[in-house]
């Protein structure tokens, strides 16, 4: 879907020149310049939104949820409030340094300007995204290792940036200094409500910036929430380092997964493919999530046409499995040396069929491999093992095998590897008895394993009563709970040897240099969010939050529960270096938690530049805010730094505009940072403020993400919108009113073109209206109210009451139309 087309431009260009006039003497009066009121007992209110990453310009998705934050501060300071919006630019991490050394690989090949060859091509993983073949020719279309991204050139050119200018985002400092001044012009276009003297932004060219996060980072260290050890962690080989949520083109928010790994050992005689391993103990291997269900193996599936590989462990022997299951555990220590694993053999599906297996916890001394069509290679080691009594897909694959000889004879199936095989009792769960998997199979009348949507509904039913309900009918565990015993189950595997830990991505995961990503078992700094203690203090804070929709404290809350180590540190990128291991970056997600509190004291240190970079007002040097320093500022009982260079006077300054503004009465951002940024928000503030909770958020909004004419934003489809080229088509008012109605709630939100083109008619309109009245005030009516008059005021004083509660619940669609009187026929 393309934007839609309108006719006509004077009604946008006639508000466009009344925006420009009032903006330019909101400009040189200063009016969102925010300092400490003189009657510092006067109410304050201060938002924030996430700073955006500089790495293009921002976008209407941006526009939304940062216009919650800007119609809260206008609505606040109405009341009478002093308001502070201050506003950074996030440039931490990798994507700047990786589009810059793309920049530079390209021209380095192709010239420059680059001549792109003809023909698309793949990107090769040993050297970094850079083509395979070296030969010029015309320019090609976006080609890329994904088939989806472009060369980084063309991503430049389609950003509208000249093309004797390209070359200058070789250099990753270039990005820093080209973007951040374009997101502030567009943002006073839009007609802003932020003091602009507090911006800057991220990473050690920010020296000042730079000197906070250590600062922070040094606490978090010595009160023990930052550790060293191997970890499992999502991890880009291209990139050779974690690939952290921001780091990512897709699979945002998807951690690693564990499974257990069982290994199923190949019986004697050893099948014709495998003969050449007869020394040797070789195993099929299968992930799965439910190791107490491993009693009730009947079988394993293999799928016929899949390419499996085989591969030696440094401990098990061989294994059977996926090439792609076999580079996961590569980086697990299961080979030798990390991230490598020698091919011994490719084996198609085919010709595993049919295998003896010995399954651990079976109750039958031999199992088989048979086949299942429905496998996928993207998921686990592509070998499935079979608990027919409590899976309905097991259950429903090996009826239609025992039921269709044919079936059988294509793949030479003999009848003894099928028929004998009945399921196995194993769980006992209320309602569905001791065969779950029968029961519902029947009740729900599915016919075969090609009914999908049968058998997903089985399998929804089934699963979570088990876990949750289901009791243990056989083993060392006998009588008791699943949810009890689970972690044991898994453990004796381990311990018997029939079962190793094994771990991958949740779902794919590609980095922003268009790697697919793994789980690796690396050595990294981290922070440890599975602290019971942590976890209680953040629960604490967020049951004092105003989190504006139930959905969202929900959310948090499971967040905070689930939440567990994470990697704050990288090799590669931008960003601040750990202070005590200079070798490592923190990464973008984890210098980024209580930067709030910098704004506060921002103006006094950036001297209104992006990277503090000319004398200040204080004259403060940013090797003079050491830590004591630091500590003086926002710690309620630090001393005095005695040996401290700058004057008491202007640390006191900066510890009063901190202790006036903070908390933040609201940080408003996407629903896609609950999971990662906003529940590492109200952690980090609970660690550096421990005895200090007057000094934890006070409210978290989320919203829902932004659809253009109610289709999914998209740069390849041509349904997306810049925020400048929404203010050249919609005008800032005509825009901030279609914001007002596209949402409020934690739902996906819709910005309609019509809408906007309708919002412009009618501030038109009402101006219009306004110039004919004030031309003709004199033969209106006068004296005493009427009937009418009283009516009238009545319903003013209504919608009045309603808009301002709308408004103080943030909710501006509502307040859109209890506040839009011209629409409403009782106030005309």
């Amino acid at each position: 879907m393309t934007t839609l087309d309108r006719k006509g431009t004077f009604k946008v260009e006639y508000l466009q020149e009344i925006e420009k006039k009032v903006q330019e003497r909101w400009e040189k009066e200063n009016i969102f310049e925010a300092d400490i009121p003189d009657d510092v007992n006067q109410e304050k209110f201060l938002c924030t939104f996430p700073y955006p990453y500089m790495n293009g310009r921002l976008h209407l998705g941006h526009t939304f949820s940062l216009s919650k934050c800007e119609f809260a501060a206008r609505y606040n300071r109405l009341k009478g409030k002093a308001v502070l919006f201050p506003f950074g630019f996030h440039c931490t991490g990798m994507p700047i340094k990786a589009c810059a050394d793309k920049l530079k690989r390209e021209m380095a090949l192709y010239g420059c300007p680059p001549v792109f060859p003809d023909h698309e091509e793949e990107f090769v993983k040993e050297e970094d995204t850079v083509p395979k073949d070296k030969s010029k020719g015309k320019k090609s279309k976006a080609v890329a290792k994904t088939g989806t991204a472009k060369y980084q050139w063309q991503i430049m050119q389609a950003l509208g940036i000249p093309e004797d200018e390209i070359k200058k985002f070789a250099d990753e400092v270039y990005w820093l200094d080209y973007f951040p001044p374009r997101a502030v012009a567009d943002l006073k276009r839009m007609g802003i409500h932020v003091d602009w003297r507090r911006k800057f932004i991220t990473t050690d060219v920010n020296p000042f910036y730079d000197s906070f996060v250590r600062w922070q980072f040094n606490h978090l260290k010595n009160r023990n929430k930052i550790m060293y050890g191997k970890r499992y962690t999502i991890y880009s080989p291209l990139d050779k380092q974690p690939c952290m949520d921001h780091d990512r083109s897709s699979g945002e928010g998807a951690g690693p997964q564990e499974y257990t790994l069982i290994m199923m050992q190949v019986l004697e005689p050893l099948p014709e493919p495998l003969k050449c391993f007869s020394t040797k103990k070789v195993s099929y291997i299968t992930a799965t999530l439910r190791p107490e269900t491993m009693y009730g193996q009947t079988n394993c599936w293999v799928h016929p046409d899949i390419k499996y590989i085989a591969f030696e462990t440094l401990k098990n022997g061989i294994f059977i499995c996926t090439k792609r299951a076999a580079r996961n555990m590569s980086y697990q220590g299961f080979t030798e040396n990390d991230g490598e694993f020698k091919i011994l053999k490719e084996i198609v599906g085919q010709d595993l069929l049919g295998v003896a297996l010995k399954a651990p916890f079976t109750s039958y001394s031999k199992i088989y491999a048979l086949p299942m069509l429905t496998i996928k290679e993207d998921k686990g080691t592509g070998i499935v093992s079979s608990v027919p009594s409590d899976s309905p897909d097991d259950y429903a694959a090996l009826v239609d095998l025992q039921k269709k000889a044919p079936f059988r004879e294509k793949y030479g199936i003999k009848d003894e590897m099928v028929l004998p095989f009945k399921p196995i009792p194993v769980l006992e769960i209320p309602e569905y008895g001791n065969m779950s998997a029968v029961h519902v199979y029947e009740k729900l009348k599915i016919q075969s394993q090609n009914d999908r949507e049968k058998l997903n509904q089985a399998k929804d039913m089934v699963y979570l009563k088990g876990f949750y309900d289901g009791v243990l009918l056989v083993g060392d565990y006998k009588g008791k709970k699943i949810q009890d015993v689970k972690k044991n189950i898994q453990n004796q595997l381990v311990a018997e040897n029939g079962a190793v830990i094994y771990y991958e991505p949740e779902k794919t995961i590609i980095s922003r240099s268009g790697d697919e990503c793994v789980v690796a078992l690396c050595n990294q700094w981290y922070i440890d969010y599975g602290n019971a203690e942590w976890k209680v203090q953040a629960e604490k804070a967020l049951a004092a939050m105003n989190t504006f929709h139930d959905e969202v404290r929900k959310n948090l809350s499971g967040t905070i529960k689930w939440l567990h180590e994470y990697a704050c540190s990288r090799t590669y990128g931008l960003g601040t270096r750990l202070p005590w291991d200079t070798q490592w970056l923190i990464e973008s997600l984890s210098d980024s938690t209580i930067y709030n509190a910098y704004y506060t004291v921002s103006h006094f240190l950036q001297g209104n530049t992006f990277r503090g970079n000319v004398e200040n007002s204080l004259k403060i040097k940013p090797e003079q805010m050491t830590i004591d320093v630091w500590d003086y500022i926002f710690f309620k009982d630090a001393p005095f730094p005695k040996d401290s260079k700058i004057a008491k006077g202007s640390l006191d300054l900066m510890k009063k505009s901190f202790n006036y503004w903070y908390p933040v009465d609201m940080r408003t951002s996407g629903k896609d940072l609950i999971q990662n940024h906003l529940s590492y928000y109200i952690f980090n503030h609970c660690a550096i403020w421990p005895n200090e909770e007057n000094k934890w958020p006070k409210g978290i909004r989320a919203n829902g993400h932004l659809m253009l004419n109610s289709a999914k934003m998209s740069k390849s489809d041509g349904n997306f919108l810049t925020l400048s080229e929404s203010l050249d088509k919609f005008s800032a008012d005509g825009m901030r009113l279609t914001l007002a109605d596209a949402g409020d709630s934690i739902e996906d939100a819709n910005f309609v073109e019509s809408t906007a083109d309708a919002a412009i008619l009618r501030l038109y309109t009402f101006l219009e209206w306004v110039k004919e009245i004030i031309n003709t005030r004199t033969t209106l009516r006068n004296g005493a109210y009427n009937f009418h008059d009283k009516v009238f005021i009545s319903e003013m004083n209504m919608k009045i009451r309603q808009t301002d509660e709308n408004y103080n619940k943030v909710l501006f669609k509502e307040a859109l139309k209890s506040g839009n009187c011209v629409q409403k026929a009782d106030c005309t």
